[in-house]
């Protein structure tokens, strides 16, 4: 199978970033009952080693989620700690009226579940892209250094390769930082995005 991706299907890579980010707005703005945006700052391709030597070292906390269908894989949704707590308050804005009594079980809950929205919407419109339905086992919960979890993930499927989304979502009043890492089978995907009929003219 060859591993290049046809070069009239490239912009495809660039859609489904895209069309997945629109679906982490589309359930933030369900959820919160405002305006939410998902910007993709940067889209690349990039050797998981490289990736790790250019992450820092503060932890991050998120979900880790395992894709079922083709391409496979896994998807990371990190969050650094100071957006965890804004993702806390939105969260738990009509469960509780102090925050600091917020239990470290509940925040860990709160940005579990939004993590969870967040990867569902993204692989959602992953899905729409490329035609099919695409299942997920249960979200886990992760907590570490950034490198130390996308090591962790990149070793599971056994990958050299990581697409890496960095992205900023903004819902009124928060401005929250997000990474989403997708590490698919490299064979599956390429397969999927040749697959992709081209409308040429």
């Amino acid at each position: 199978m060859t591993m290049k991706v046809d070069i009239r299907k490239l912009s495809f890579v660039n859609e489904m970033a895209k069309v997945g980010t629109n679906g982490v707005a589309d359930n933030m703005s369900k959820l919160t009952g405002q305006d939410a945006r998902m910007e993709v700052t940067k889209t690349n391709f990039i050797d998981v080693a490289d990736l790790e030597r250019q992450l820092d070292a503060e932890k991050r906390v998120g979900v880790r989620v395992r894709l079922q269908d083709p391409p496979h894989g896994h998807i990371l949704i990190l969050f650094p700690e100071e957006s965890a707590k804004k993702i806390t308050a939105i969260m738990l804005d009509d469960v509780v009226d102090d925050l600091s009594d917020v239990s470290g079980k509940m925040a860990r809950s709160a940005v579990e579940e939004m993590g969870t929205m967040m990867a569902n919407g993204f692989i959602d419109g992953w899905a729409d892209v490329l035609g099919r339905v695409i299942d997920i086992a249960a979200p886990q919960l992760v907590y570490a250094p950034a490198g130390e979890v996308v090591t962790r993930t990149a070793s599971l499927d056994g990958e050299d390769l990581a697409l890496f989304f960095d992205s900023d979502l903004t819902v009124p009043s928060y401005q929250i930082e997000a990474e989403i890492y997708a590490f698919p089978d490299i064979e599956a995907f390429v397969e999927l995005v040749n697959a992709i009929d081209v409308q040429t003219t």
